[in-house]
């Protein structure tokens, strides 16, 4: 028996809507990427996008657990010598609400060039209000 493989464009796309607000922040990212990359699917293929897209909704109402908040740590760096710089989750909370979330759900994508497909494939709003209505994404329960 030959194993399937979906041809491009077979798999229907669909629009989910997740409301972060109470909700740990890694629990949300783990769903996300699961609609992304289209594991819930029984079409499922690990070298192709088959995912849906994802609407994430008051992401600065997100929680994380202990006192992450001051310990956990995000750092980048720009290539030079000296530039690695820290920030805390309550500071990235604090400048940029939606950045925290999009760093955990790409962490949790294929780091290579699909990952970086589908990472587009997510929109993150701080709050409640969103732009793609006319999608009509439907409610997701994590």
């Amino acid at each position: 028996m030959k194993t399937y493989v979906p041809k491009v464009g077979e798999t229907e796309k669909k629009w989910h809507l997740i409301d972060a607000e109470g909700k740990v922040l890694g629990r949300i990212a783990v769903e996300a990427a699961k609609l992304l990359r289209g594991k819930h699917k029984p079409q499922f293929t690990p070298h192709m996008d088959c995912g849906d897209q994802v609407v994430i909704i008051n992401a600065a109402k997100a929680k994380v657990t202990g006192k992450k908040t001051d310990d956990k740590k995000y750092y980048s760096h720009s290539g030079y010598f000296g530039s690695l710089r820290e920030t805390t989750y309550g500071q990235m909370l604090a400048k940029h609400p939606t950045r925290a979330m999009m760093v955990a759900i790409q962490g949790m994508l294929p780091h290579n060039r699909l990952g970086r497909k589908l990472a587009k494939h997510v929109r993150i709003y701080a709050g409640s209000e969103h732009k793609q209505q006319a999608q009509n994404p439907q409610p997701y329960d994590v």
